[in-house]
């Protein structure tokens, strides 16, 4: 009877490498059951070749004790016992061979296994620390992507209350365009016009209704639309006031400190700062700005005297405060 125990070349690669895949350890554990089933199977030989000694053991036995009741049959009896002693003798040899070879490859299989063991060990306490580590990154992405959805709602949040506060900014520019152009709706036919743009409200005097020419000196007319204005403004504490002065491109021909154009657009804005403030004591100071612009921010082309008298000018722009609009914006 013939054991076969397979020694498959997948062992002498286990040997050269250090990392078993699933895949890999899966193959191991089938061949490691065949192997068993294998080992298994030489065992049952093994107790044959046993039962099968122990039967040739019995029949010598047995055949000894005819050698005394069968004197005429003796040479057939030895020629018997010298034939089964060599079976024996090779049922022996091959024993101990087999039992020589399974303790072989068992030894094999044993030093095979513990090596893909050892593998699978390390294996397993890699992916133990790919999966901590993953599991720590994917806390951090989870925590980040809290913090990022908190910011957007924020910043909705944030959005939507700048948009109503611009909103309200919008509708007091209106209000503030209407009460404005209300207390100087006597004045809208001597070169005054009062609009809103970018947030602003403008309000623009010809120098017809505030200047004679070259002064800087405020007419009658103009002191009272100024007056008139400088109560909207006490009344509107959050607006800023930029009076801008402006001319023609004329050269200036004065004799006095006024030197030219840059000087006159300067003085009359001046002027205009300093009589707002007067008819308008409440008025924070802090609050205005006179600036000169001379020829250089025409309203139209000086190409005629109609159009320079549009350019000679003096304009007032109320500018709401932003504060709480740009406390949302931070």
């Amino acid at each position: 009877m013939k054991i076969h125990l397979p020694i498959t070349a997948f062992a002498f690669v286990l040997l050269a490498t250090s990392c078993v895949s699933m895949k890999e350890y899966e193959a191991l554990q089938q061949q490691y059951s065949q192997h068993t089933k294998s080992l298994n199977l030489a065992k049952q030989e093994l107790q044959e070749l046993r039962e099968e000694n122990a039967e040739l053991v019995r029949q010598g036995q047995s055949m000894t004790m005819a050698l005394s009741d069968m004197t005429a049959a003796r040479q057939e009896c030895e020629a018997t016992v010298t034939s089964i002693n060599r079976s024996y003798a090779a049922l022996q040899l091959r024993y101990d061979t087999t039992v020589e070879n399974y303790m072989q490859q068992l030894t094999g299989k044993n030093r095979d296994l513990s090596k893909a063991n050892e593998a699978l060990q390390q294996r397993n306490r890699e992916i133990t620390a790919k999966e901590r580590a993953f599991k720590e990154k994917e806390e951090r992405l989870l925590a980040q992507q809290r913090d990022l959805q908190e910011r957007q709602e924020q910043i909705l949040q944030n959005e939507r209350a700048i948009g109503l506060a611009l909103e309200a900014k919008q509708r007091e520019l209106e209000q503030l365009k209407s009460a404005v152009t209300n207390a100087l709706v006597g004045f809208r036919d001597k070169g005054l016009n009062v609009e809103s743009k970018d947030g602003k409200v403008y309000v623009s005097m010809e120098d017809k209704l505030l200047f004679a020419s070259g002064s800087w000196t405020v007419s009658p007319q103009g002191v009272e639309a100024l007056k008139s204005l400088a109560k909207i403004l006490e009344d509107n504490p959050d607006l800023n006031i930029m009076v801008e002065g402006h001319t023609d491109n004329d050269a200036y021909r004065g004799s006095t400190a006024v030197k030219d154009n840059w000087d006159l657009s300067v003085m009359r804005a001046t002027a205009i700062v300093k009589l707002l403030l007067k008819q308008g004591p409440s008025i924070d100071p802090a609050r205005v700005v006179a600036a000169g612009h001379a020829e250089y921010s025409p309203k139209v082309k000086n190409t005629s005297a109609a159009n320079k008298a549009k350019n000679r000018r003096t304009e007032i722009i109320l500018t709401p405060k932003l504060n709480e609009v740009m406390k949302l914006v931070e």
